[in-house]
């Protein structure tokens, strides 16, 4: 910042996140009631700046460039760090400006306020049977008008509201602080979902697939891709299962996801169509060998909920956005639920989802931390380029559902600002890596097929989801001449365009047409980039 930088910044006066100070001092400040004063002010700077503040010092209330003294500058800096400390945050930059003999100073503040555990539920179902209603009545703690009120929240493109359907991933956050849970009025507001982030010990973040046909491979990115702990699959009960239903519960399956059934609309639904669908549900997880509880009240949480994770047992849930009927055993379940995927190993790896272009920031990726941590200004690495090389970037920071963090996790759904590449040079698929991995064309997997009207064999080229890549593969090696549907064995993939880190161990899904099969990496072969 220069100089007519820093005067235009003073001229404009204290706002949302900046605040004035003059001079700290020891004797004045650190006292337990100024303290408490000073924290909670702090606090409040920081929610207005979605986790960071700017304290401006040396500047008098009224904006005059007093300056102070090199002693009072440092005694300045280091209450406002003390001060930043009571509430988990940390003073993050300062910069010095000379001014009437004195100083200025620009004193940054970022908040650690985050919460400990952060739960990923993918919402899935066919359209119109009210999975984006659930999660909005969810979010808002609103009953639903019965025309979608609450679901408009989620659907944030033009075409999405005038037809009512979701066409991409949408997000919503959810968050509870202690026995209660916070409920968001307005979540397009940005600063209402950081204050939930912010507040909140436990973050519940929902991942809004898309229900129409022609959207699939959406959904399938979203389940695939985002490193869920659990879906929540919607079902209406006027409408019943449906193929679109038992794609989605079969994608999930697929993954290994722990599922829970809501069957919405009960309002509209006669019994006999309630017992129905409900016939048809249990019909269709037995199939897959899950077993289907239906819970009744909010106690009967407390018997399943350990239960829940491991995947066998399925809670299924009648409920109502217009009544609200079902809701508080929901909400009851999603607060019992604990966190599953903690990958806790290092280094740190996320795959991108999302690539975004910001004005004053720079670019921005998105998308679910896969394993390890990371913290603002650490150098990464990107890639790969197509010819399968990686670049070096540096994180400038860290978001969390608008609410800017200084550091992030494993299973955390974030946006990080990086420096040193161009928005278009990165594309969805790519990953960001603490340590430099290595790109492949070809890897040996597990397949098996789950639909196909005739056989697969050598140069079958269906588009595998694999993480957030979603690619065309050639099968290039098979170890039988065949396989046909209900048949599994070993095959060799190649990406068709070009490498992608892939790691032993990664489940995935491969589509063509009606065609669908999964799979799961056994090996790489590293010897064929290019």
């Amino acid at each position: 910042m220069n100089e007519l930088e820093l005067e235009a910044l003073v001229s404009a006066g204290e706002r949302n996140n900046i605040e004035f100070k003059e001079f700290l001092s020891e004797k004045t400040h650190l006292n337990s009631r100024r303290m408490e004063n000073l924290a909670c002010q702090m606090k409040h700077r920081l929610l207005a700046g979605n986790g960071t503040a700017v304290y401006v010092i040396g500047v008098t209330d009224s904006g005059d460039m007093k300056g102070i003294s090199r002693g009072e500058f440092e005694e300045t800096v280091f209450i406002l760090n003390n001060i930043a400390m009571e509430i988990d945050s940390k003073v993050t930059g300062v910069d010095e400006y000379p001014a009437n003999g004195g100083l200025i100073g620009i004193v940054s503040v970022t908040s650690d306020t985050r919460s400990g555990e952060h739960i990923l539920i993918g919402t899935a179902g066919h359209v119109d049977h009210g999975k984006s209603t659930l999660v909005g009545a969810l979010v808002t703690g609103n009953k639903d008008d019965g025309a979608g009120k609450t679901r408009i929240y989620l659907d944030v493109l033009p075409h999405e509201i005038a037809r009512g359907l979701s066409a991409d991933l949408s997000y919503a956050v959810y968050g509870i602080k202690g026995n209660d849970i916070i409920h968001i009025k307005n979540p397009l507001n940005k600063r209402e979902s950081a204050s939930v982030v912010a507040e909140s010990d436990k973050i519940i973040s929902f991942v809004d697939t898309v229900g129409h046909e022609p959207w699939l491979r959406t959904t399938i990115r979203g389940i695939v891709g985002q490193k869920l702990d659990y879906g929540l699959v919607a079902v209406a009960a006027d409408d019943g299962v449906t193929h679109i239903t038992r794609e989605h519960l079969g994608i999930l399956i697929a993954m290994e996801l722990p599922v829970i059934i809501a069957l919405t609309k009960i309002d509209l639904a006669t019994q006999e169509q309630i017992k129905r669908t409900e016939a048809s549900i249990h019909n269709s997880l037995k199939l897959v060998g899950k077993l289907p509880y239906r819970l009744k009240s909010a106690d009967d949480v407390d018997t399943i909920i350990k239960k829940i994770p491991d995947g066998i047992v399925v809670p299924i849930l009648h409920t109502s956005s217009v009544t609200r009927e079902g809701y508080d055993i929901l909400e009851k379940l999603i607060f019992s639920l604990p966190k599953r995927n903690t990958h806790c190993k290092e280094p740190f790896e996320m795959y991108i989802d999302r690539i975004y272009q910001v004005e004053s920031v720079g670019v921005v990726v998105s998308g679910t931390i896969k394993q390890g941590a990371v913290e603002s200004n650490e150098q990464l690495f990107l890639g790969p380029m197509t010819d399968g090389s990686f670049v070096r970037v540096r994180v400038q920071s860290i978001e969390m559902h608008h609410y800017r963090v200084n550091n992030a996790k494993a299973g955390d759904i974030v946006g990080v600002a990086i420096k040193g590449v161009k928005a278009s040079d990165v594309q969805r698929g790519m990953i960001l890596s603490k340590k430099e991995p290595e790109a492949i064309r070809e890897f040996d997997a597990e397949i098996m097929i789950l639909n196909h009207p005739t056989r697969i064999g050598l140069g079958y080229e269906p588009v595998v989801h694999l993480e957030t890549i979603s690619e065309a593969i050639e099968v290039v090696g098979l170890e039988s001449e065949y396989m046909m549907a209900g048949q599994s064995g070993k095959a060799r993939l190649r990406f068709k365009f070009r490498p992608y880190v892939v790691e032993p161990g990664q489940k995935f899904i491969f589509r063509e047409g009606k065609s669908k099969g999964v799979g799961r990496v056994l090996s790489l072969v590293t010897d064929k980039v290019h």
